[in-house]
């Protein structure tokens, strides 16, 4: 069955006005001023909607994280609905500190499973450590014969990381850039920051030394601390993409940095937004005793992304560009991020104040009305 959504307000992201679409077979197939009905479509009225891409996070714990208080501190597994409830059609999932008890394996088969139930999903191979973790022999080999892999993930500047060296990091550079242009994907290392001094010296050492084609360097919580994200900006007017975290730990609101860098002269088509969700976050009392934990909100980039639009005053065209066409960029997913005949069926749909509604992901609609109506396998 084809699904003709008519007069829709489309941003893809750039304004295209009202406009039908049609979508089938999980892909958009046209998008007209006007496309007549037919009894084999199934019709859908967009009236008064604003219709985007669906949403792209490339930094979700999709099998859990935490455990830095412990195995009982440890985050449980994301659901499908959780990612629907907040327009987030498209999924990047990794580890983080830990690469022990969670495995790049377990990574892999959920990453898969996410799939099956409907969204669209991928991986980050290994974790934290300079020692690489995969699935087969080597970060190369996972880019070469993993469909799902798109790159790879090690830490720098924090007290978990393991302290690479540029020429280290080039080394993890090689395999992913190389694993890449054999499956013929981008590769990219994906870099997490933290808050030490060192900042992101080595990153740009990388670029400026050794003529490292940035491209293939992504860092992310470039927003952790203001001093970082100075320096971040130099790494984004170089040509680099920088992933500013809506979650975790950040200097300010994450929209602000966005509108701060737009003042500092990058572009905003260098910028995007992750959530780091699911990640294991520490409850405390009013005398900071620790008392419980809780797992790190998914839907931090759908808020923030609404307060560039609100507080920020971004025209929707550009505010949407964070989390839709500028990380499928990174990703190089040229058939995520836009509204456009041949990319992948997925769609927000707003109300006139910017409130989601419904979301369809690969041409099925899994939020209607506000309500998530698909579901994973296993939720309630």
């Amino acid at each position: 069955m084809l699904t003709l959504i008519k007069n829709a307000n489309v941003y893809a992201p750039e304004h295209l006005g009202k406009k039908d679409i049609l979508i089938g077979n999980q892909q958009i197939l046209a998008v007209e001023d006007n496309i007549a009905p037919h009894q084999t479509f199934a019709i859908w009225d967009a009236e008064g909607k604003t219709v985007t891409p669906g949403f792209i996070d490339q930094h979700v714990h999709i099998i859990g994280a935490g455990g830095k208080h412990g195995y009982a501190s440890m985050t449980p597994e994301i659901m499908l609905g959780e990612f629907m409830s907040c327009g987030t059609t498209t999924v990047v999932g990794l580890l983080g500190t830990d690469g022990t008890a969670r495995s790049v394996k377990t990574l892999y088969a959920k990453t898969k499973a996410l799939t099956d139930e409907g969204m669209s999903a991928y991986m980050f191979t290994s974790y934290f450590s300079i020692d690489p973790v995969t699935i087969t022999s080597s970060i190369q080999d996972d880019m070469v014969f993993i469909d799902k892999v798109l790159g790879c993930k090690i830490a720098i500047s924090d007290e978990r990381s393991s302290f690479p060296t540029a020429i280290e990091l080039l080394r993890h550079l090689r395999e992913v850039h190389v694993g890449g242009q054999i499956s013929g994907k981008k590769g990219i290392l994906h870099i997490h920051l933290g808050k030490m001094t060192s900042q992101i010296d080595v990153l740009l050492e990388l670029v400026e030394k050794y003529e490292y084609p940035i491209e293939n360097i992504s860092p992310t919580h470039v927003g952790r601390t203001k001093p970082l994200f100075e320096q971040s900006l130099k790494f984004a007017k170089l040509g680099g993409m920088i992933d500013i975290t809506t979650g975790g730990t950040k200097y300010t609101d994450p929209y602000k940095s966005v509108l701060y860098a737009l003042e500092q002269g990058v572009s905003i088509d260098q910028l995007t937004f992750s959530s780091d969700g699911n990640a294991g976050l520490g409850k405390t009392d009013e005398n900071g005793k620790l008392i419980g934990f809780t797992k790190a909100p998914i839907d931090l980039n759908l808020q923030q992304t609404t307060a560039l639009i609100r507080e920020g005053g971004l025209p929707i065209s550009e505010a949407i560009k964070l989390v839709t066409s500028n990380p499928a960029k990174n990703l190089a997913l040229k058939q995520k991020g836009h509204i456009k005949v041949g990319c992948d069926a997925d769609l927000c749909c707003f109300d006139d104040e910017f409130n989601l509604t419904d979301v369809f992901a690969m041409g099925k609609q899994m939020m209607s009305d506000k309500t998530v109506v698909v579901k994973g396998n296993f939720e309630a």
